[in-house]
């Protein structure tokens, strides 16, 4: 199940989408090319919406939308024993989607999101003071089974998470500090980027930090 543990760590609702703006500038610093990024976000989605991903590149994925009224999340893990693959009408797993307000409805018929595929999803209201989940059921009471702990572990984390994920996916290490003024969306400078990639330049990041609503100089 999406753990209790991650999901009292999981921040509100405005920071878990800075949260995510600063993971998508994040890897566009350090993966100039696009198919190799897990995080990007979209701050112009739609009308008073905008959109974060997360994709491994072997399958799983999660999506958050963002609106007026909160954020709504869902993710799939290929292999989750609660995705749909493992079942043998190929169905959702029951009750994944129970109890989302009538504010998210429009999320779970968006063909982007992959609605099929989905072993997790997760909602708060701006005014909640916490995140909920559906009325469920787990297989054999794992509460690990449905793979949002790996998946939300960086949205629940500080920077520091984001340094160990550099080096072990970019095989680089990467200073503290330079991390920690993306998470705090302080100013992009040219020598913030040279820092985190000496092959990367804030010319070339322009459109696509504009495209997710981060600020630069």
């Amino acid at each position: 199940m999406v753990m209790k543990s991650t999901l009292s760590v999981l921040p509100d609702v405005t920071t878990l989408r800075r949260k995510a703006q600063s993971l998508a500038v994040l890897d566009a610093i350090m993966s100039p090319d696009w198919e190799y990024r897990y995080y990007s976000f979209n701050a112009k989605w739609d009308a008073d919406e905008m959109m974060a991903s997360r994709k491994n590149g072997s399958g799983d994925e999660l999506y958050v939308l963002f609106n007026r009224v909160g954020a709504i999340l869902k993710g799939f893990d290929h292999e989750s024993s609660m995705s749909p693959w493992e079942r043998e009408d190929q169905s959702l797993w029951p009750q994944v989607f129970d109890h989302v307000p009538s504010e998210f409805r429009t999320f779970l018929k968006e063909p982007s999101f992959d609605i099929p595929n989905t072993t997790f999803c997760v909602w708060r209201r701006n005014e909640d003071s916490l995140w909920h989940v559906g009325n469920i059921e787990y297989p054999d009471g794992d509460e690990k089974s449905d793979g949002s702990e790996e998946q939300l572990s960086l949205f629940a984390g500080g920077p520091e998470l984001y340094v160990n994920f550099a080096n072990e996916y970019f095989e680089q290490t990467i200073p503290l500090e330079a991390v920690g003024h993306v998470y705090r969306h302080e100013v992009l400078t040219e020598a913030v980027v040279k820092e985190l990639n000496q092959d990367a330049d804030i010319a070339s990041l322009g459109p696509e930090l504009t495209s997710i609503g981060y600020p630069s100089a």
